[in-house]
């Protein structure tokens, strides 16, 4: 890359996503760029390692306020220590993100060059992916903001298309931009993919922070002012950097590709020929997953027979199927969905319906995770609730009280440190201890292995926002 060596690449990745198209694996509390789909890694891990090397900076990662200690832990899973985690309260599209990331790099050095991602995209091949993103910084630096375009291989109707103009003589894969193409109808992806001249739209990004935001000053300059009062008015909580929600809600919800890359002059796309998707869907990621003889993809307890070009899925549970073909089933501990494979598009309309009905499962999953680890529900009813608590090694829960449920706590195994009320008990395997209404506790895992205790609830009100939080490790106080 030419240049001086003080400009650096830093790759900013939005994970603000719900994918519910993946639905049922896929929700707003635990979306599909946590979920290791295609590898051992979630979705999340692989795209902040392809920006793993000298020419990179620690990551930016912009993402729902509600996934911080997730993301957090999954960083540092793949020894990310030192990524600025950057924290929307509530969503508002790409444009704003890429706007306060701009502003954050800016203050630093303006000349430094981003590289935006979405967190929950697909790139087998990493090595030419630098490449591109190398010859994409050498143009940004000089004024370029560059998009990445992938040679289609199928007429496929979930992405947006770039319409390819002339090229750009002094470099090898750059174009300019003729048009932009909204997710077009079968045939209309059919023709495209005959004619020759139109790519996939990646959503990946390479620009300067300063090119950035005099574009954005120039087309959307109420945007700008509005996310740079957020930028300025940010606080840190621990070590995540928070946008606050009355400045935040004030902000359009516009698509960088509306707000900027369909009015600048200087916008290029970078033809790229990569295996990439989006997983968009369960056809999708039936696609590029490995299969059996007959195109099945089988996960998890599945048996098949006389099923051809398939997409099964579960969890736990057994999931039989005989004779169809062209079908996605996926289990989950509290949900089924089965699709034509297809039409698997469509299952955000189911995510819609369910929603409507204020469904729980269209929104959460039975296991939810805290900073802490996780607990999971295993059995509800009149007056009563039981879970499981899994504690991480050292890990502490808030200092807490509720004032309509009693709990009871079975340790099963590792050893519990409890506060109740004034007394601290440790509490090991196969023992218990009985916490009533109104009294202050904790639990935390004092231990060298995870703590697992079922917790049962009794109360005449038994949801989460029961929780008087007194102290907490994790600056969860509201």
């Amino acid at each position: 890359m030419s240049g001086t060596e003080s400009i650096k690449i830093v790759p900013v990745i939005l994970s603000g996503g719900t994918g519910s198209r993946l639905w049922p694996v896929s929700r707003a509390s635990f979306p599909k760029q946590l979920w290791p789909l295609l590898s051992e890694n979630s979705m999340l891990q692989d795209t902040a390692l392809r920006a793993i090397g000298s020419i990179f900076t620690d990551p930016i990662i912009i993402c729902n306020n509600d996934h911080r200690f997730l993301i957090a832990e999954q960083l540092r899973e793949i020894g990310i220590e030192k990524a600025r985690i950057v924290l929307e309260p509530l969503g508002r599209n790409s444009a704003p993100a890429i706007a306060a990331a701009s502003l954050l790099i800016a203050e630093e050095n303006p000349n430094h060059i981003l590289w935006v991602m979405a967190a929950d995209a697909v790139v087998e091949e990493t090595e030419r992916l630098i490449q591109f993103v190398e010859e994409a910084a050498n143009l940004a630096q000089q004024g370029k903001i560059l998009t990445f375009g992938i040679q289609p291989t199928s007429p496929e109707t979930g992405y947006g298309y770039i319409e390819k103009g002339n090229k750009l003589q002094e470099a090898e894969h750059a174009f300019f931009v003729q048009a932009f193409i909204e997710k077009p109808d079968y045939q209309r992806a059919s023709q495209m993919l005959e004619a020759g001249q139109y790519l996939w739209n990646s959503g990946m990004f390479v620009f300067s922070a300063q090119t950035m935001l005099q574009e954005m000053q120039k087309y959307t300059p109420e945007l700008l002012n509005l996310v740079q009062v957020a930028v300025q008015k940010r606080q840190t909580d621990l070590y995540f950097e928070r946008f606050q929600l009355e400045d935040f809600v004030k902000i359009p919800d516009i698509s960088i590709d509306y707000a900027i890359a369909e009015k600048t002059d200087v916008m290029l796309v970078i033809a790229a020929d990569l295996t990439w998707s989006d997983i968009g869907s369960w056809n999708g990621l039936w696609a590029i997953s490995k299969k059996d003889s007959v195109g099945n993809v089988a996960i998890g307890n599945v048996f098949l027979e006389n099923t051809r070009n398939s997409y099964i899925r579960s969890e736990e549970m057994v999931a039989a199927v005989n004779g169809l073909d062209d079908i996605v089933v996926v289990v989950t501990k509290d949900a089924v969905l089965v699709t034509d494979r297809r039409k698997s598009q469509d299952v955000k309309k189911i995510v819609d319906k369910l929603s409507l009905a204020k469904q729980k499962e269209a929104f959460l999953h039975t296991r939810c995770y805290r900073p802490w680890g996780f607990y999971e529900t295993l059995a509800s009813g009149h007056r009563f609730q039981v879970k499981q608590l899994v504690v991480n090694e050292g890990a502490q829960l808030s200092l807490q009280k509720h004032y309509h449920r009693s709990e009871h706590w079975v340790v099963v195994s590792g050893v519990a440190e409890v506060t109740r009320g004034d007394e601290v008990l440790l509490v090991k395997e196969n023992e218990s201890v009985y916490l009533p209404v109104g009294t202050l506790h904790r639990l935390t895992n004092p231990g060298r292995i995870p703590l697992v205790v079922i917790e049962i609830q009794s109360g005449s009100y038994l949801n989460e926002d029961d929780i008087i939080r007194v102290e907490d490790n994790y600056n969860r106080l509201d």
